[in-house]
């Protein structure tokens, strides 16, 4: 049974890889009707397990005058379409957004791409670390002498599938409104140039330098950065607004008359060896403990595997075992509405009658 607020909803999904596929898995956590369109014979491999929930398989050739004209007819019962391919391929397939809104005037057509549909690099490969690199997102993120990748997070997933998501939803209340359908042109350039808006704002206005580990949220502030305990794992401190810093300074036994605030630039290089001396003389277990409940914005840094047995998203589900597989629950929640993982991913095809039937496809 599916739940969500978004029941009712018709999503056709044409298969792709991140961005576009996370997107879809979103909507159907919310109760949308998702039916991914797959090469036949295509199934899921492991690093897509997660990704591709919730949602039924059929399968086209897209090449052949048939599958495209099922393709047409589920485009034309769908609220929202999601598409990855780069700018052209939807067009040769004829079943670009110029036919299809033709067909559903009140269809939203959502196009996700790393650099858009234009621009001098829209024909070109890329990906995540490319277009974060664009933006001056990778350039801020890193150690002080080396740019590091913040996984595919900044590019891919938050600026890419979380838009997009949000894009297509902005467009579906404008069609419920009254107002036509229309493309959403969702690339990963701006979206990763969208979440770097305060950075942006912080460097105009001369409270950012635009060098890695010189600032308060890259680590170049000590009371915003990770330590190394004894036993080698690591902890994390987010002690920026005084009375926090304080707490920290008082549960880490600092001294207080030498470090009474943490705006005192000059004090930084003597408050990170003497933050860093602290933590390497207790495991991180220890620090735990002694952390634990306070205001000082302190936490392990937990890897994937803890993460999951960790007391707090333990009391809030915040994963779940579903599947076969340990995985990230729904979210954000809703009191009304719940959403749910509304099942497996499903073979290539699988689908095929079910989802033709219940759209209404002769």
């Amino acid at each position: 049974m599916r739940s969500g607020p978004l029941l009712g909803v018709r999503v056709l999904e044409f298969a792709g890889i991140g961005p576009a596929p996370f997107c879809c898995m979103l909507l159907s956590d919310l109760g949308a009707d998702v039916v991914r369109i797959d090469r036949a014979g295509k199934n899921p491999g492991a690093s897509e397990a997660i990704i591709l929930r919730g949602r039924r398989s059929i399968a086209l050739d897209l090449k052949s005058i048939a599958g495209v004209q099922v393709a047409r007819q589920l485009a034309q019962r769908a609220n929202i379409l999601i598409e990855g391919f780069r700018p052209g391929v939807m067009e040769r397939l004829t079943l670009g957004p110029q036919t299809l809104l033709e067909l559903n005037p009140s269809l939203i057509y959502g196009r996700m791409t790393g650099w858009g549909q234009s621009g001098p690099r829209a024909a070109i490969a890329g990906h995540d670390i490319n277009y974060v690199s664009l933006t001056g997102a990778l350039h801020a993120i890193g150690l002080a002498d080396k740019p590091v990748p913040p996984l595919n997070l900044v590019g891919d997933f938050g600026g890419g599938a979380l838009y997009l998501a949000f894009g297509v939803l902005a467009a579906l209340n404008h069609v419920r409104g009254g107002g036509a359908g229309q493309v959403v042109d969702c690339a990963m350039t701006d979206g990763s140039a969208s979440l770097m808006s305060m950075m942006y704002a912080m460097n105009q206005n001369n409270a950012w330098v635009d060098e890695r580990r010189q600032n308060l949220l890259d680590g170049g502030a000590p009371f915003y950065d990770t330590y190394a305990c004894a036993d080698g794992l690591w902890i994390s401190i987010g002690a920026l607004e005084p009375q926090f810093f304080s707490e920290l300074v008082a549960r880490t036994g600092l001294s207080q008359q030498q470090f009474p605030n943490n705006t005192e630039r000059s004090q930084w290089p003597a408050m990170r060896a003497a933050l860093t001396r602290a933590f390497a003389s207790k495991t991180r277990d220890e620090w735990r403990a002694i952390f634990e409940g306070s205001d000082a914005c302190v936490a392990p840094v937990l890897s994937m595997t803890d993460a999951p047995l960790h007391p707090h998203n333990l009391a809030r589900g915040t994963f779940v075992h579903a599947h076969g597989l340990m995985q990230a629950a729904p979210a954000p929640r809703f009191s009304k509405t719940p959403g749910a993982i509304q099942g497996p991913p499903r073979p290539a095809g699988a689908d095929t009658e079910a989802v033709l039937r219940d759209w209404a496809i002769a």
